[in-house]
């Protein structure tokens, strides 16, 4: 089968493109999946750069096949799966191997797609839906009559997060770095859309909130901004830091949470919050149910061949890319 590796960590040129390599066999607790297609992601260029090298949340290590995300068909069950079947249509993230024509999946992580849902959707649908959706109803709690600001908010979870956060009643501040990023946030439902003018994002979200800050910040950004987020926090509210685009805080004092008004501060995982497949299943059935339902809006920038991967995450690397882009693997039944 195709598929890209890499054999050590480094930047694109550790990337190869393998045309013979043997199709891989489920273990127990694991199904073979057709894959096709992929959701291409930030994590992605983290796995190559070696960010994962040492975590043990997510244990993935060089060599390996790339691509965390996918979607396609059962061809095989390993050992003691018992309530999945050969020929469903499946979806999965945070298990790598889907930039290839067959990858072995934890049973564990697979949700089974509803026929109105075409494989590119599903692929691009399910770590930043799944991702959102943990942050807003399990982390955040988001509530009818609370508000947060979302970082970040033309990228692909930053548009589901404002979607999300709307559906639960909040009302949305959002920050985005151009005026064209700015109006994506806009469509998506964010009542307010800021510059982040080098941190004075936090001096407006304190004047529109009455000087208290909003209930909620999520902070996919890190270093560059995850401290006028505390600003922008009201006393004893949440910030969430689920990601470092920007690069890690590594000099945060605890005291400073302190000071900046008894905040709470938090760096959850993904994979924290997907323990089985009926969590999982319960992710996707929200995401899916609510995309059916008109209520949430998948922004699917291009599907691209096997061999584009690489340029779009150049693209992504360079944060020139607006939307999710989905890798054309295999037979799909796109929705276009």
């Amino acid at each position: 089968m195709r598929a890209i590796t890499i054999n050590r960590y480094g930047g694109p040129e550790v990337v190869q493109y393998e045309n013979d390599i043997p199709i891989p066999q489920p273990r127990e607790g694991e199904v073979l999946v057709a894959i096709a297609c992929a959701g291409i992601n930030f994590m992605d260029i983290h796995t190559r750069q070696g960010k994962y090298a040492n975590s043990r949340t997510y244990a993935v290590r060089a060599p390996c096949t790339l691509g965390m995300e996918g979607a396609g068909t059962i061809v095989a069950l390993g050992e003691g799966v018992d309530f999945l079947r050969v020929g469903q249509r499946v979806a999965w993230c945070i298990s790598w191997g889907s930039f290839a024509e067959y990858a072995c999946v934890p049973a564990s992580l697979i949700a089974v797609i509803p026929d109105e849902i075409g494989f590119d959707v599903a692929a691009a649908a399910m770590f930043q839906g799944c991702t959102a959706h943990y942050l807003v109803n399990d982390v955040a709690e988001l509530r009818q009559g609370m508000d947060c600001l979302v970082h970040a908010a033309s990228g692909s979870i930053g548009q589901i997060l404002i979607q999300m956060a709307k559906l639960a009643g909040a009302t949305v501040y959002a920050t985005a770095s151009s005026e064209e990023k700015r109006a994506i946030a806009t469509r998506r439902g964010a009542d307010v859309v800021l510059a982040y003018e080098d941190g004075r994002f936090a001096d407006r979200v304190r004047e529109l909130t009455s000087g208290n800050g909003t209930h909620v910040v999520f902070d996919s950004l890190g270093k560059t901004t995850l401290r006028d987020s505390m600003r922008a926090t009201r006393t004893r509210g949440l910030v969430i830091n689920y990601g470092n685009v920007s690069g890690s805080v590594n000099n945060l004092d605890p005291y400073e949470l302190g000071e900046q008004g008894s905040l709470f501060l938090t760096r959850p995982r993904l994979a924290d919050y997907m323990a089985g497949h009926a969590t999982v299943q319960r992710r996707a059935d929200a995401i899916f149910s609510a995309i059916r339902d008109g209520q949430l809006f998948i922004d699917i920038a291009a599907c691209v061949t096997f061999e584009e991967i690489p340029s779009v995450h150049a693209a992504i690397e360079a944060r020139q890319h607006i939307g999710k882009c989905v890798a054309l693997i295999g037979p799909t039944d796109v929705s276009g």
